[in-house]
């Protein structure tokens, strides 16, 4: 008798603490969100913020996101070149990872892969994608959606030329998105590879190189009060014009 009672008065207590815990973490994410709130506006207000009286569209999508991305670069904001890269597989679902950016300009937005890896080989299937960059205390963010097609052989070479070695050996010691049979072997062939290059410079290997995503659409979402973000479309017309949409939040 004293054993089901005491199970049953263990359960109603576990129960109680399932709820407070839950509750806990509630006010936990409320505290954080309303934190959050005010570290974006103070954020915003030190970084000279554009307001409502300026309007997005008044400038070029690149040039704008040449602004927010400076901003984002002296905001302290860790990797403000980090972005998501979606692409489509075979099998038609979507597939994302985090990338890094290397450069951008009026032509597009370049990053740097191997060629062989599940999203080249997804590229190659099907070149559309789309980016996503999320620069947070600020409250900016920006999604493009475009072609992703190769960068020039030299263009590889000279960006590849400047990475760490190390970065440039694990280039070779890499086969990305394959399954290996250990950690011990991937540093294995790193080993290989750093002696096969010992006192040498590293070349590019031929699978290994850029993509630039020429954008057709670029978005910019901007935090603003009670939810009424605003969003401003720049969708490029088959002669080259950018066409300004403003969206609802």
């Amino acid at each position: 008798m004293w054993l089901v009672y005491e199970r049953a008065t263990a359960k109603r207590f576990a129960h109680l603490f399932f709820f407070e815990d839950r509750d806990r973490a509630a006010r936990r994410v409320d505290t954080a969100a309303n934190a959050q709130a005010r570290d974006r506006d103070d954020v915003i207000q030190c970084a000279g913020d554009s307001t409502p009286d300026s309007p997005m569209s008044d400038v070029s999508p690149i040039r704008l996101f040449a602004e927010w991305f400076e901003k984002a670069s002296r905001a302290g904001i860790d990797k403000p070149h980090a972005m998501v890269l979606s692409t489509v597989g075979a099998d038609a679902r979507p597939s994302s990872r985090v990338v890094l950016l290397s450069s951008y300009d009026e032509r597009g937005f370049v990053f740097h892969t191997n060629y062989e890896s599940e999203k080249g080989t997804d590229i190659a299937r099907s070149p559309w994608v789309s980016l996503v960059f999320w620069w947070d205390p600020l409250g900016y963010q920006v999604r493009v959606e475009g072609r992703a097609e190769r960068t020039s052989a030299s263009d590889s070479d000279g960006y590849f030329a400047k990475r760490p070695r190390g970065s440039q050996l694990s280039a070779w010691a890499s086969e990305q998105s394959r399954s290996i049979e250990s950690r011990e072997w991937l540093e294995g062939r790193m080993r290989t590879f750093e002696g096969k290059y010992r006192n040498q410079t590293v070349p590019r290997p031929p699978h290994w190189g850029g993509y630039r995503v020429v954008p057709q659409v670029i978005e910019f979402w901007q935090h603003r009060e009670s939810r009424l973000h605003e969003r401003t479309r720049f969708d490029r017309d088959e002669s080259g014009k950018w066409r300004v949409v403003h969206l609802a939040p």
